[in-house]
């Protein structure tokens, strides 16, 4: 059985991710900057700044899982923040590349995390695909670069996977747990769209990315429902039976609460899910009710 090497694998998607491989026989261990006797896998250290990782991490492993980088919404954008997001998924991924570089790993794959902020925070009838352009602002220059230092890997005769996720969701953590407040609300004018995927469903592409070869390069991790924050609200609101006001969270508030960082939930847009039901993926939770039912 294949062996899988994960970085981020205590994070949101890391840790579902490594109980679903290993209910299905895979050996599974993780990449920490920390040692955590609770850790249930085998951890090996990392240190981004100073450039190290241990070279045992690496044994007889056949596929690296690449999840690693700050999280985007935990805090207010600083400069000093701005360059956390960015330099915790570029660096990360060069660490990666050059030590599997220099060991001669003979990976089967390498599979990595990027993101739909790729097209940028902007609100349009546009559908995004994944031969669109990156976005011109924070996001998207992020994206760009992250998803460049993982495209390295090719060069090494690599089998490439990038899966651009949306707004992940999950029964415990991540963005589900902050939007059931005791009132539901829409966000702005509500018309922006959300691009989400339940965790499952996410996690399977991960797992389809190890063990079929068909798939190869980027594909947008998405459902293919296009759902406004609004209509979204709404259906939370009806699952989670909490009251719902179709208030509207003022604009000028939230950019002084949150500063640039507002842009993620201010805006949004349709984002294509097509290449990957053409890769043959079929959606356990094709639409937002029957998810948020089965995160209840």
């Amino acid at each position: 059985m294949n062996k899988i090497l994960i970085s981020g694998g205590s994070g949101l998607i890391g840790n579902r991710l490594s109980f679903l491989l290993k209910s299905k026989g895979y050996e599974v261990s993780h990449l920490s900057r920390t040692r955590n006797s609770k850790n249930s896998y085998p951890t090996f250290l990392w240190n981004i700044d100073s450039g190290y990782i241990d070279k045992s991490a690496f044994e007889d492993v056949s596929h690296i899982i690449h999840l690693s980088g700050s999280g985007v919404a935990e805090k207010r954008w600083s400069s000093k923040r701005k360059n956390e997001i960015l330099f915790s998924r570029v660096d990360s991924t060069n660490l990666l590349y050059n030590s599997v570089k220099k060991l001669k790993i003979p990976l089967k794959s390498f599979i990595a995390a990027s993101a739909i902020g790729y097209y940028g925070s902007i609100t349009t009838d546009k559908i995004f695909k994944e031969t669109d352009k990156p976005g011109k602002d924070f996001l998207g220059n992020v994206c760009e670069l992250w998803e460049k230092s993982i495209h390295k890997f090719e060069n090494l005769k690599i089998r490439t996977v990038i899966f651009r996720t949306g707004i992940v969701l999950s029964k415990k953590g991540g963005a589900l747990e902050k939007m059931k407040t005791p009132i539901i609300t829409n966000i702005g004018n509500g018309k922006q769209y959300m691009p989400w995927i339940h965790i499952d469903d996410l996690c399977e592409l991960y797992i389809k990315g190890i063990e079929e070869k068909q798939y190869e390069g980027i594909y947008n991790a998405v459902s293919n429902e296009h759902i406004t924050n609004f209509a979204f609200s709404k259906i939370l609101s009806k699952i989670f039976q909490k009251p719902f006001i179709p208030f509207l969270a003022p604009k000028l508030l939230l950019r002084f609460l949150l500063g640039e960082m507002s842009s993620i939930i201010l805006n949004g847009s349709k984002v294509s899910a097509h290449k990957i039901k053409q890769a043959g993926y079929k959606f356990k939770f094709k639409n937002l009710e029957k998810a948020l039912k089965n995160l209840k």
